[in-house]
């Protein structure tokens, strides 16, 4: 199989697996307006662009060898995401109940701070990294050159940010909309306790592999 379709392959079925990056974008489209979605989705897109550089540039490696900056690493981001976990089940315990069909208001409020949040919540997690590097290195020998390199990291990027856009799209449906407004506490309660579990994830387990 063709390098650029086999890590093509291996990067969407990592996205198809639900993890923060997934309930940001599809809490935050659900929630708020298409536009701040694809916000988020950019935010995410940054983050990704940082993590598979770094991975390019061989960070992974260095995680390896000190173990110290990489638990310091997972705790930090660990932090991050029960912090934004927890502003969520804030926001949906104090929420009145929605009978006037307006939406819950649980994350930042400018298209800006979403997007600084989107970013965030991708740097977060510093599994991603990880995953990165594995996947580089198991596909990409001595003999991949330099521009091949990179071009597969702007796959990934352009594959994530299209990835994600239709994951805001689906969630901005009307349809979802309408269902968001009947349940928007008991999801945004959903969300903010994967983000708190995620987060904890990081900061308790023993290595952020």
């Amino acid at each position: 199989m063709n390098l650029f379709l086999t890590i093509a392959v291996v990067h969407l079925v990592a996205l198809l697996s639900p993890g923060p990056d997934f309930f940001f974008v599809s809490q935050t489209a659900v929630s708020r307006t298409r536009r701040q979605a694809m916000f988020g989705v950019i935010g995410i897109t940054l983050g990704v662009v940082v993590w598979s550089a770094l991975a390019l540039a061989g960070l992974q490696l260095v995680l390896q060898r000190l173990a110290w900056l990489e638990r310091l690493i997972s705790i930090a981001g660990g932090l991050y995401l029960a912090w934004m976990g927890v502003k969520m089940l804030r926001g949906a315990i104090r929420a009145p109940a929605t009978l006037a069909g307006e939406p819950q208001q649980v994350l930042q409020q400018s298209d800006w701070a979403t997007l600084r949040a989107g970013l965030l919540t991708n740097l977060s997690n510093p599994k991603v990294v990880i995953y990165f590097g594995s996947v580089f290195s198991a596909f990409l020998g001595d003999g991949v050159s330099a521009g091949a390199r990179w071009g597969l990291w702007s796959m990934v990027v352009v594959e994530t940010l299209l990835w994600f856009t239709v994951v805001a799209g689906v969630f901005a449906l009307p349809a979802m909309r309408r269902g968001y407004l009947r349940l928007s506490r008991w999801i945004d309660g959903l969300a903010g306790a994967v983000f708190v579990a995620f987060g904890l994830h990081l900061i308790f387990s023993k290595r952020a592999v």
